[in-house]
């Protein structure tokens, strides 16, 4: 989908001013942490919108920077040869607690009821681990399903603006993300189930 079809030209496009960052002596894990920072950001944007609803906006634009900054962290490391075990740990672990944050924002400034935020908080936080817990056992999980990281958080950001106009965007935009990642659990687990099937 978007964050497997698009990733080699996204690396292409990216690499050659990505690696003078790397020059200025930022590494993977310095952006690692600023992502991480811009989703607490978000997540009190979420929490606080009551006080100005502009803070929708700001949301919506802070979850796609912090994708871009998530992104741009592997193509730092591959460029300079910097790639680790602990960097790609780092990342992932990183990535689970944006995810816990954004939603939980969601959740507390109450732009989604509380049943459906941990819904598909625990759905986002199980396609990951399907993915994980597959790797391990030597399947690649890539690709596979509608709704990857990538999908959710640019989802939640055009929800996010929408609901600037129509505040209920946001909570029907929550029950689609919902369904959705709960489809990609699906697949995933038929996809984990064929692969080692083959052996």
């Amino acid at each position: 989908m978007v964050s497997s079809n698009f990733k080699k030209w996204f690396e292409n496009t990216v690499s050659a001013p990505v690696k003078q960052l790397g020059r200025l002596g930022v590494t993977p894990n310095h952006l690692t942490i600023l992502g991480l920072v811009v989703s607490l950001e978000t997540g009190w944007l979420f929490t606080d919108w009551n006080r100005n609803p502009w803070y929708l906006i700001y949301g919506a634009v802070f979850i796609l920077l912090s994708g871009l900054i998530d992104a741009i962290d592997g193509v730092l490391a591959r460029t300079t040869g910097k790639v680790t075990r602990f960097g790609g740990f780092f990342d992932s672990v990183a990535d689970r607690f944006s995810d816990v944050i954004i939603l939980s924002g969601l959740i507390l400034g109450g732009l989604c009821s509380v049943p459906v935020g941990l819904v598909a908080l625990t759905g986002s936080l199980m396609v990951s681990y399907i993915r994980s817990r597959a790797e391990m056992e030597g399947v690649k999980m890539a690709g596979v399903g509608f709704f990857e990281r990538a999908e959710r958080m640019i989802f939640i950001a055009l929800c996010s603006v929408a609901a600037y106009w129509w505040l209920p965007a946001l909570e029907y935009g929550v029950i689609i993300l919902s369904i959705m990642v709960y489809v990609t659990i699906v697949q995933r687990i038929i996809y984990f189930k064929k692969e080692i099937e083959k052996d």
